[in-house]
């Protein structure tokens, strides 16, 4: 992966997971290693975390976020090998998700009532919660066999394929610069 900002579009649970890609030189380049990273990340999943766009990001809530993405990623590995995933994982997701509870709110809005999902807490313990929610729908989901990590020799991003011969995480990032070097390989003999 190349880009400098996260990929985003997949289920909220991988989006977060791939908030850590590798670089090309097998160090990890975080998205949330501060608060402007995680404010950045937000910005970029908009509706799909309400309480995202509510108060300033703390350092507690960078702290609150990478840590549900940890569990998220032992958890993850493991059910996508078909292993136990580590109790110290689901019990950290469980925590995040108990440290803001999910209430449907209602209210009237003049014309009927409106439900909407409210956590209490700080911004990191709302984002965190809602974010182990959709890990654990993931790790219940069967689909969760299906996840894959994107064949591109520089990219760890993890996606999940719509189409079964999906090999890249995007084909404007990594599935580009693959053919482009499959054309170089192909062609770069012919110009002597």
């Amino acid at each position: 992966m190349n880009g400098s900002e996260p990929m985003t579009g997949e289920p909220l649970a991988l989006d977060l997971l791939n908030t850590l890609p590798y670089t090309a030189q097998g160090a990890p380049a975080d998205h949330l290693a501060d608060a402007a990273g995680l404010r950045a990340w937000l910005a970029l999943e908009g509706e799909r975390l309400p309480a995202a766009g509510a108060g300033a990001v703390e350092p507690d809530d960078v702290a609150a976020v990478r840590e549900v993405r940890a569990h998220a990623a032992a958890a993850v590995a493991a059910v996508r090998r078909g292993e136990r995933p580590p109790a110290s994982a689901l019990r950290g997701l469980n925590d995040a998700q108990l440290a803001a509870p999910a209430v449907r709110y209602a209210t009237w809005d003049g014309d009927a009532v409106v439900v909407e999902d409210r956590r209490p807490g700080t911004l990191g313990s709302q984002v965190a919660a809602a974010l182990a929610a959709e890990v654990a729908g993931l790790l219940a989901d069967p689909d969760i066999r299906k996840v894959r990590e994107c064949e591109a020799d520089d990219c760890t991003m993890l996606f999940l394929p719509a189409h079964p011969r999906r090999r890249w995480c995007s084909a404007a990032r990594c599935g580009n610069r693959a053919r482009v070097a499959r054309y170089y390989q192909r062609h770069k003999g012919e110009d002597t």
